[in-house]
């Protein structure tokens, strides 16, 4: 008989309670579906359910059966679904919800492209430092830079990156250049407000000691291109995301603070509301986040 249909038979009747709810499912007679199960459970030499007058009681074996069936299953479907999509137009809107500096520093010319490739797409964009409730906002979803907060949100890595300290040369030849994370209790320091990169400053010397500093800033901002832009007039000591600092730093605009320690990683993330039904628009566009910043550093050419 029929695997995959002797497949779907067994979970549907651990789902709907019974043998005869899941044939009804599938357009099969009570008979049948048990057929289908008993089959099942010939092939594999091993009980999967407890068969009473009232009700069905799933094995151990048969539990764990259900967890794994299941989930082939949702990837099956989830696998045609796609293939179906592929043989279609992507066209409709697109929601996107991103952190106010990265969105406005990177994803422009992402999505310029995204458009261009797809013409029917159209692409509202939402930036902002907050995290956006995805469904009740109608996003389709959003790139998120650190610690994700609990939920039953799906989060697909994309990369990581480093916070960092650096300065202006004309900042460090006044006020010199600190050789340990200590030294920074000296300097002029311009902190982030905020959950990604909250106090302390936190660095890992070349022996993996970690040292985290409960630095005092001169400069607090919410916003990291406003902290960029304090940095480059030689105001002090910037922290933050690496990919804030990319350009300058390759210009030399900004150069780095205690470069022979390691500060923490950041990770970037795609997050959709849910795993399942993800639509194709959604897809194309992942793809696209990790063909363009799967990397360490954007292109800052």
């Amino acid at each position: 008989m029929d695997r995959f249909m002797s497949l779907s038979v067994f979970v549907s009747a651990v789902e709907e309670g019974s043998i005869a709810a899941a044939g009804r499912r599938f357009g099969l007679s009570a008979v049948m579906a048990g057929r289908y199960l008993s089959t099942l459970e010939k092939s594999l030499s091993v009980r999967l359910i407890e068969r009473t007058t009232h009700k069905l009681n799933l094995t151990d074996a048969g539990q764990a059966y259900f967890v794994r069936s299941k989930h082939i299953l949702e990837a099956l479907e989830q696998a045609n679904e796609e293939a179906a999509d592929r043989q279609t137009t992507p066209r409709g809107a697109l929601r996107i919800a991103a952190p106010v500096t990265f969105g406005s520093m990177y994803l422009g010319p992402v999505i310029a492209k995204f458009m261009a490739d797809f013409p029917e797409i159209e692409v509202a964009l939402q930036l902002q430092d907050r995290f956006v409730s995805l469904v009740e906002e109608g996003v389709d979803i959003a790139v998120r830079i650190g610690t994700l907060p609990d939920s039953d949100q799906v989060a697909r890595k994309i990369t990581d990156y480093r916070l960092m300290a650096c300065a202006s040369p004309d900042y460090l030849a006044k006020a010199g250049m600190p050789e340990r994370p200590s030294d920074l209790q000296t300097h002029q320091l311009l902190g982030y407000i905020g959950a990604v990169t909250a106090q302390p400053w936190s660095f890992v010397n070349e022996q993996g000691q970690p040292v985290s500093l409960d630095c005092r800033c001169r400069f607090l901002a919410n916003n990291t291109a406003v902290m960029l832009d304090v940095a480059l007039c030689g105001t002090g000591i910037v922290y933050g995301p690496d990919f804030v600092f990319a350009r300058a730093l390759a210009e030399g605009t900004l150069v780095p603070v205690l470069p022979a320690y390691t500060c923490p990683a950041l990770p970037l993330h795609a997050i959709t509301p849910t795993a399942k039904h993800v639509n194709f628009k959604t897809r194309l566009f992942i793809d696209r986040l990790k063909q363009a910043f799967g990397t360490d550093v954007p292109n800052v050419s």
